[in-house]
């Protein structure tokens, strides 16, 4: 048990470290949500005529309502970006060295999962301070109870970032790979307007937008942030994380690796 903690700090250090020593990449992953928060949010309230929206038995504005989406795009970069040192990790041989170690590889990529999510969840509680300081704030209450969806969300995630460094053999291809996954998932969701929106645009995009397993990651953060469960869109996040993890271990299994180089 010990080996384990050992790998889980020194994988969590040295992800802490890497961010640290980026702090571009903090401030990048503040600007985006902001942008769209400040920004974006004035003009597709206008477009779609969303100045207020009942979700939860309450009325609450367009603004508010997108930041569980902001927050949930700000662990997506996370995770994609998370999985991009994975690659450069593997093209400089330290990843290797990580997964020929005596310990489960399942624990090795579950550690660098917690380690990715530790550092979103940062950077979603800092946005959402910063948000308060515009006046949209959150239930107080609501601060703590998103807390265990952010962890949901933030290892289903990276899980699917993990699956998608696992079939990038080549750093220059990575950038290409992740718009193709980071704007659909994004855009085909619940983050920027409500599934009944959607609807009335078109039947088929919305049952697009609730098989997006990112748009039930957005709703468990929606819920939560209103003290509220949503187990449906909990068990979608779980299942998800299950399906992504089990595809992590196969693309990152030496063996199979060695087959493919063959």
């Amino acid at each position: 048990m010990t080996a384990y903690l050992v790998a889980l700090r020194a994988i969590v250090l040295r992800e802490a470290f890497r961010f640290l020593n980026q702090r571009s990449r903090f401030f990048a992953s503040l600007v985006r949500p902001l942008v769209w928060l400040v920004v974006f949010a004035a003009g597709f309230r206008a477009a779609l005529g969303l100045s207020i929206i009942p979700p939860y038995q309450t009325y609450i504005t367009y603004e508010v309502y997108i930041v569980p989406g902001l927050c949930g795009m700000i662990q997506l970069f996370n995770a994609m970006q998370s999985s991009l040192s994975l690659v450069y990790d593997r093209e400089m041989g330290s990843m290797r060295l990580l997964l020929t170690s005596p310990l489960p590889r399942g624990w090795l990529l579950f550690s660098k999962l917690l380690a990715g999510t530790a550092v979103s969840i940062l950077q979603v509680y800092v946005f959402l301070a910063i948000a308060a300081l515009f006046g949209i704030d959150m239930p107080l209450l609501g601060y703590i109870y998103v807390l265990p969806a952010l962890v949901a969300s933030g290892l289903m995630l990276g899980a699917l970032g993990l699956v998608i460094s696992s079939t990038i053999k080549q750093l220059e291809n990575f950038a290409g790979v992740m718009n193709f996954v980071i704007f659909p998932m994004f855009f085909m969701s619940s983050a920027l307007y409500p599934l009944w929106k959607m609807a009335e645009s078109s039947p088929l995009l919305k049952d697009i937008c609730a098989l997006n397993p990112f748009t039930h990651a957005v709703e468990l953060i929606r819920f939560a942030l209103y003290q509220q469960f949503n187990g449906f869109a909990a068990l979608w996040v779980i299942g998800s994380f299950t399906v992504f993890m089990a595809g992590a271990l196969i693309g990152y299994d030496p063996a199979r690796g060695l087959l493919r180089r063959r």
